[in-house]
Formats: structure tokens, sequence, C-alpha cells
């Protein structure tokens, strides 16, 4: 597979370089924090 470290996007006039490490954190941090709410739900509806 080919890891590429960054991603160019073109959005009408906008022109975006996107770091591919740091967006996989933050979409790995943003499940971490799903998870932990969806628990904290969970804990809720036992009381």
């Amino acid at each position: 597979m080919d890891d590429k470290k960054e991603k160019l996007v073109l959005d009408g006039n906008a022109f975006y370089e996107l770091d591919m490490e740091c967006l996989k954190n933050k979409q790995k941090k943003l499940q971490r924090e799903k998870e932990r709410n969806a628990e904290k739900d969970r804990q809720r509806q036992r009381k």
C-alpha cells in the first residue's frame, strides 16, 4: 500500500494540503471520545 503523508485538495478557488498523519490522529481521538460518551450513556441508563 502506498502511504502518502500529504493530500492535496482543490475546493473551488481554495487549495488545501492535508497532513494525513494528523488527520488519522484526529479521527482516532474523535472515535475514542465517541466510545467514552457511549459508555457514559450506558452507565446513566443503568441508574
